[in-house]
């Protein structure tokens, strides 16, 4: 079922304003027509300008159980302490180096979402600059946070919330779980300014895939213009979908509720094999082919035994008893049966004919690697 709206070409205004006569109408239809794999386009893409944006502060947690920051490999918590206490009146005696174990200095970052307002409050992290141990039990102090601009959007402060730990000994050994040099709080900043948002000020929505894609880009196109008529949406590139909108702000958010319900059944991802070099782990896509190829993979053992011999002179004789090392040596080669892929080999093929032969991840790295010399293999080859 297609439903199309129609509106005069002479006024932008008037043919997006026709477009919400019937969205109601359209998302239901788009729900009962949906194909099985579809995806909303809420969850492929983000609207263009609207983001959030990182806040970072400098600080300091009080209220330590001895766990802060040895002051004299972090003299910068000294100085910033004594302009603290400066700022309150109190005056700090010239070359005093006073031994501070409660305080560590912080950093505090956090996201600023977008549309949020001043009053509001956002969770922030915190971690340790200097060697202190943990911020367990610590308390923040008022804390201003900066964008990249240098303007402060957000004031922090409160409790620290540690999951880690730390227990030390004398003899210096210590036990560690998780990070206890870091922490959250919940709730922790207050925002105090508003980041300006170009939403309703431009005519058109602009949508961002998550994954460029060109085949994606295009049925997401395709998709609106089904559903809300012809010239309503232009697939610019591999990423970008513009969206004619109205500009009415309250049109305009209707407006974008039903186009993030639109589903759209999203292009395949291209044939890759993505490898970690780190962990052994190795993840095929579903369109790597394998045209046609012999492969032999066999693995050499070699085992070093040493051991020490008493070797006693004979009876009557003027030898000396001594000790000799000797040595064992084997060598096994497992056994390298020849497997075969026959041309447009499948992803279930390949594992299959890879685990007859008992490969380990590290021999299937090796597999795949001289399949991909050998220009057998048709995919991208990604070692991360």
């Amino acid at each position: 079922m297609r439903v199309q709206f129609h509106s005069h070409a002479g006024s932008r205004m008037s043919r997006a304003g026709g477009l919400l006569a019937g969205l109601m109408l359209v998302a239901a239809v788009l729900v009962a027509s949906a194909p099985a794999r579809a995806e909303r386009i809420k969850d492929l893409a983000s609207v263009g300008g609207v983001r959030t944006n990182q806040l970072v502060g400098y600080g300091l947690v009080v209220g330590l159980d001895g766990t802060g920051d040895q002051t004299t490999q972090a003299p910068f918590t000294i100085q910033s302490i004594q302009n603290l206490l400066q700022r309150f009146g109190v005056t700090v005696p010239p070359n005093t180096n006073p031994q501070l174990k409660n305080v560590a200095a912080v950093t505090v970052t956090t996201d600023l979402p977008p549309f949020v307002k001043p009053g509001q409050t956002i969770d922030v992290t915190v971690g340790t600059i200097g060697n202190a141990s943990s911020l367990r039990g610590g308390n923040l102090i008022m804390t201003p946070l900066r964008g990249a601009d240098g303007q402060i959007y957000a004031m922090a402060q409160g409790n620290v919330v540690v999951s880690g730990f730390g227990i030390a000994g004398k003899d210096g050994s210590r036990i560690s779980v998780n990070v206890p040099s870091s922490g959250r709080i919940p709730n922790g900043a207050t925002v105090e300014r508003e980041v300006p948002v170009k939403f309703a000020a431009d005519p058109h929505l602009t949508f961002n895939l998550n994954t460029p894609d060109f085949t994606t880009a295009a049925r997401v196109a395709t998709a609106i213009n089904s559903a809300l008529g012809a010239g309503s949406a232009e697939a610019l590139d591999a990423v970008s979908i513009r969206v004619v909108a109205p500009l009415d702000p309250g049109q305009r958010i209707a407006y974008m509720a039903t186009l993030e319900a639109v589903e759209v059944e999203p292009g395949e991802a291209p044939a890759r094999v993505i490898i970690n070099s780190r962990t052994g782990t190795v993840v095929i896509s579903s369109h790597v082919r394998v045209t046609a190829a012999a492969v032999a993979h066999g693995s050499l053992s070699v085992t070093i035994v040493e051991r020490q011999e008493v070797s006693q002179p004979g009876p009557l004789s003027q030898g000396q008893t001594v000790v000799v090392p000797k040595s064992d040596i084997n060598v096994q080669q497992a056994d390298a049966r020849m497997f075969v892929f026959q041309a447009g080999v499948n992803l279930d093929e390949i594992v299959r004919a890879v685990n007859q032969v008992g490969a380990a991840p590290g021999d299937l790295v090796a597999i795949l690697e001289a399949l991909k010399e050998a220009g057998s293999l048709r995919a991208e080859l990604i070692v991360i």
